[in-house]
């Protein structure tokens, strides 16, 4: 699963100055990638050979506020974040030709490329996300499968209060009113396949990333290394993105299934 560049900073360099509104969680000091896998616990963390010094502490920093800005957004814990530990992060290596981000399922590895890869964070952690739910969303759970197209191909799920409520956000996302035909969005997402002569925008696992970037950047917080493009690039003229009710519809369903999410974490 990769991200092709929205709007990406100037090329050939690490660029600082995403726009952010979010509050301050390091009050201005620099964060090292050892402190970022520290606090939320990821697998692990690789950085390009070619990625300076400089370019580190740039990326650690923009890391460290994107992922406290989307706690702050889905009020979910650090290891949601990590996926309880399971996630890997790569900057600088480990990403795709043509691709300036990508989440590789085998590797449980989100990988963002040195120049080009800010704004694609939230797009990827999604389908991280969506990769390992199916493990809990599902009866017969299969390693590589994404709990969007699980659902979407009728797989039997796991009865829970929690798995209801992501089913409804697929339900939404890809189904009309009346749950028996696509809806205006998976129609267009396969218009623009059509014109690029592929199978890619509309693939359940990218409209899910998809419609999960838009509900992240609709928020009143603001993070442009998070997640940008949904609105005015591109992609967005192209019609690939939820919009109008549905698109608030669906951010309303990922804002309250993240939230009994991170209730139902905070429990324990």
């Amino acid at each position: 699963m990769s991200s092709e560049g929205k709007s990406p900073p100037p090329a050939g360099r690490l660029h600082q100055q995403y726009y952010r509104n979010g509050q301050s969680h390091r009050d201005g000091a620099d964060v090292s990638f050892q402190d970022i896998r520290r606090l939320f616990g990821f697998q692990s963390i690789t950085v390009g050979r070619w990625v300076t010094a400089a370019e580190q502490q740039i990326a650690a920093n923009l890391f460290f506020d994107a992922l406290y800005d989307l706690i702050d957004i889905l009020q979910i814990n650090e290891w949601v974040v990590s996926l309880n530990g399971s996630l890997s992060l790569a900057f600088g290596t480990g990403g795709q030709k043509h691709a300036n981000a990508h989440y590789h399922p085998a590797k449980r590895q989100l990988a963002l490329a040195k120049n080009a890869g800010g704004g694609a964070l939230a797009h990827e952690w999604f389908h991280a996300f969506d990769h390992y739910i199916s493990q809990r969303f599902l009866s017969a759970p299969k390693p590589l499968l994404f709990a969007s197209q699980a659902w979407l191909d009728d797989a039997e799920l796991v009865e829970h209060p929690l798995n209801l409520r992501l089913a409804d956000c697929f339900q939404l996302m890809f189904l009309d009113a009346d749950g028996s035909a696509p809806n205006d969005y998976v129609l267009r997402s396969v218009e623009a396949d059509k014109a690029l002569k592929s199978f890619y925008f509309a693939s359940p696992p990218e409209m899910a990333a998809r419609a999960f970037e838009a509900c992240i950047q609709d928020q009143d917080i603001k993070n442009a290394f998070l997640v940008q493009g949904t609105k005015m690039s591109v992609e967005a003229r192209l019609g690939i993105y939820p919009h109008g009710i549905l698109r608030q519809q669906l951010n309303e369903a990922f804002k309250l299934y993240f939230y009994q999410l991170g209730v139902a974490l905070s429990a324990k």
